[in-house]
């Protein structure tokens, strides 16, 4: 009797353990709150050079230029001023380069050097009495500061838009007839200049940059040739109206250009806490 009160202790006590381990405490566990560290500012700014290839076309508001009639009743010379019928220039290529500094995300600044190569004049001027065929020849350096402001890259394509002032110094061949000996000497001259320019570049590596865009260009008026005893002269240009299609490099030394993602440092999952 004995023996079977012992054996049934046992067996009880051996179904209580589960149920008594089961009710044993077990701490919640909390997870530590993660905290996203600020992202440290980007610095864009960095100086960069600059080179660029264009052609151009360019076209001349008009060409006046001063003549001399003999008056017969008080037998002097007087003066006066007749415009050409037409004048044209063909197109051309340009060469440029310049040095600048990306101020930030969206706006950088430079300085740019443009010769323009010669390219060829055509022209035409009559009277009552003759007409005459006009040729020459005229070359351009072109000197602008220029402010440009980016428009945002996109898969490594970044819109601009900008605009440029400066100088321009004009230096026109000698100024002839073919079929005469009419020879007028050429003028070299600085005139005002202004340029407005839209385009975009992409990112080739992480420092350089290919620049495609247009390039709308005004040269101010001035003396395009001097007086020659056997014809009319001097004469002046309107003024100088071009427009370029330019593609070119661009070179960052410093500075993020924008062209690749910032880096993030690999953070490591946080150790849960266990809390009473």
């Amino acid at each position: 009797m004995l023996r079977r009160k012992a054996l049934l202790a046992g067996f009880m006590a051996s179904m209580a353990v589960p149920a008594l381990a089961a009710d044993l405490y077990e701490p919640p566990v909390e997870e530590a709150p993660v905290v996203t560290p600020a992202p440290e500012p980007v610095d864009f700014g960095g100086w960069y050079i600059r080179g660029d290839l264009a052609y151009r076309q360019s076209s001349l508001r008009g060409i006046d230029y001063m003549t001399y009639g003999f008056d017969d009743c008080n037998c002097m010379i007087v003066p006066g001023s007749k415009s050409f019928d037409w004048g044209k220039l063909k197109g051309g290529f340009s060469f440029g380069g310049g040095a600048g500094y990306k101020i930030n995300e969206h706006f950088r600044t430079d300085l740019t050097a443009d010769y323009w190569f010669k390219t060829n004049f055509d022209g035409h001027t009559s009277d009552l009495v003759s007409e005459s065929t006009e040729k020459s020849k005229m070359s351009a350096l072109l000197l602008l500061a220029n402010a440009y402001i980016d428009l945002g890259t996109y898969s490594g394509i970044t819109p601009y838009i900008g605009a440029g002032i400066g100088g321009a110094k004009v230096k026109w061949d000698t100024v002839y007839d073919p079929n005469t000996t009419e020879r007028n000497p050429g003028a070299s001259n600085w005139r005002f200049a202004y340029a407005l320019m839209a385009g975009a570049s992409y990112c080739l590596t992480n420092n350089l940059i290919f620049d495609a865009g247009y390039r709308y260009s005004h040269i101010q008026g001035g003396r395009m040739f001097g007086w020659d005893a056997s014809s009319a002269g001097p004469g002046f240009d309107r003024g100088i109206d071009t427009h370029e299609v330019r593609g070119g490099l661009r070179y960052q030394f410093g500075g993020n250009t924008g062209c690749s993602a910032p880096q993030v440092a690999y953070e490591p999952e946080p150790e849960p806490i266990y809390t009473k």
